[in-house]
């Protein structure tokens, strides 16, 4: 886990985002993916980032200081589906100028729904993100609630809807109740800025 961090600022487009030249390690992911409970956990602080039961909460940009190093980014979940067309397309919009706006982003951490390793959404993103040629991880969240079996099975469906993936290299297990993963993490994300 990390030993510091803080919360340092909300932003709803890319006018005043913080200009430090510090790296940034971006987190992308479908809304109710758990960005904000990873964010939490990583950093050992119940309430660092706020979380709710109703996805589509993180509408806006989020920055968070990590070791006084380093920046965690949190953008706004994307495909929630009961927010209207427009909304959508207002955080798909926020998502893309973040992109072509930050000039220090280290590494994109892309997490999936452990229970849905084969979603359109993701594979959208997937394709938006190296597109761009951004260094990009995936983070399989929310395993613990997956047994032995259904774990292997999406798996398998995961490493062929993302070939070339390597575990513990650019594709990570995560769970916040398994302070191993949560090791092996940090240790790559330190090594990796």
């Amino acid at each position: 886990m990390f030993r510091s961090a803080e919360y340092t600022g909300t932003y709803f487009n890319t006018e005043g985002l913080p200009t430090t030249g510090l790296p940034e390690v971006v987190l992308c992911g479908r809304s109710n993916v758990g960005k904000s409970s990873f964010i939490n956990s990583i950093c050992n602080r119940e309430k660092l980032a706020k979380t709710s039961s109703t996805p589509g909460k993180t509408r806006t940009i989020n920055y968070y200081l990590i070791e006084k190093s380093f920046y965690f980014v949190d953008l706004p979940g994307f495909g929630y589906a009961k927010v209207s067309r427009s909304e959508q397309a207002k955080w798909a919009d926020v998502i893309d100028k973040y992109f072509n706006f930050s000039k220090n982003i280290a590494l994109s951490i892309h997490l999936i729904d452990a229970f849905v390793p084969d979603s359109n959404l993701d594979g959208d993103f997937h394709n938006f993100v190296t597109a761009k040629g951004f260094r990009d991880i995936k983070l399989l969240t929310k395993t613990d609630k997956l047994n032995q079996k259904e774990m292997s099975k999406n798996l398998k469906i995961f490493s062929e809807n993302y070939p070339g993936y390597v575990r513990d290299e650019s594709f990570f297990l995560y769970s916040i109740k398994n302070s191993k993963y949560q090791k092996t993490l940090v240790k790559f994300i330190l090594n990796n800025l």
